[in-house]
């Protein structure tokens, strides 16, 4: 059993102060299958009241409205998350097993996994890659989700910064480098082509110093799941060739990153902004104290004294403007 403590900081800036801020949040990790969300708390500034609901695949939602001018956002989410041991996956099924995959497909309600969403497309770039790296039906799916997952694994660079939050999977596919998003999205992308449901997975990745993953510790990180007969939902990270194992914390599952970012909102203003994000998980193998601190960044206080600050007037400009994160 493990026992992970994850705190997650976000901060928006704005060059000009902004009018209104409305702003929705997934970070509040799930309890289902190993895994299991002991404690979990937001905070805001400037202060506002933060409402939750859980969306119909169960993920957990907070959302907020800051009526009032400021000149920046800051969010900290804290959790404190159990896992048990995950089962080991096998390296193959039986050799029946796209018949019984086809059959539970259509027992089942799994279309919105099996469709083209908004970053998961069959592009003509995707289908050349799927002729590439010979992604048809043959062996069983089993062994063909591990070896694509390897591929994918060698086919591309973990580059940061070189895709954007919004960037069809084109980008990374042309430049053959991209971020565990990108990889998320091509990897579902090829899978649902040929049957398989597959979800896309938002959450975060704990580092150890025995593991050499090349995704980076102080950001969130985006896997996949896809559905195999007689091991429901298995978990594949083609940024790091592995198994989705009891170091992968589940935030929140969608269709793709389209329906689970971490942050998405408006705010009233015109004005650029910058985005600033921080994550750290640390693990032990029994629950630390509930009342124990999490590492706090040096300029928290700051960052708190500023967004407190009472607001000037209002600027007569009006302008609305999407703010994510990318994974």
């Amino acid at each position: 059993m493990h026992f992970y403590s994850v705190r997650h900081l976000t901060k928006f800036l704005y060059s000009r102060r902004v009018n209104q801020s409305v702003m929705e949040v997934r970070m509040h990790p799930r309890s289902d299958s190993n895994q299991r969300c002991l404690t979990f708390s937001l905070s805001v500034s400037p202060r506002c009241r933060v409402f939750s609901y859980r969306d119909h695949l169960g993920n957990n939602v907070h959302h907020f409205d800051i009526p009032g001018g400021h000149n920046q956002l800051v969010i900290v989410a804290e959790s404190l998350v159990e896992h048990q041991p995950l089962s080991a996956i096998p390296h193959f099924l039986a050799p029946d097993a796209w018949q019984e995959l086809d059959a539970l497909v259509a027992e089942g309600d799994y279309w919105e996994m099996l469709l083209p969403s908004e970053f998961a497309v069959p592009t003509p770039e995707l289908l050349s890659l799927a002729k590439e790296l010979d992604v048809v039906r043959r062996d069983d799916p089993l062994i063909l989700l591990h070896e694509l997952n390897s591929k994918l694994y060698d086919y591309f660079s973990y580059s940061p910064r070189t895709t954007r939050v919004d960037s069809p999977i084109d980008e990374a596919l042309q430049s053959r480098q991209g971020v565990c998003q990108d990889f998320a999205h091509i990897m579902i992308a090829l899978v649902r082509h040929i049957g398989i449901p597959c979800r896309y997975v938002s959450g975060y990745l704990y580092h150890g110093k025995e593991d050499h993953d090349r995704s980076i510790s102080d950001a969130t990180h985006a896997w996949v799941e896809a559905l195999l007969p007689a091991l429901g939902w298995v978990g594949f990270d083609p940024t790091n060739a592995l198994i989705a194992s009891d170091r992968h914390i589940r935030t929140a599952l969608g269709r793709d990153y389209a329906d689970v970012p971490p942050t998405k909102g408006i705010f009233r203003g015109r004005t650029d902004s910058e985005l600033y994000v921080a994550v750290k998980v640390t693990a032990s193998a029994e629950p630390p104290a509930l009342d124990q601190d999490l590492p706090i960044p040096e300029d928290w206080s700051m960052l708190v004294e500023k967004a407190q600050a009472p607001p000037p007037p209002a600027e007569p400009l009006l302008q609305i403007q999407q703010a994510q994160q990318q994974q």
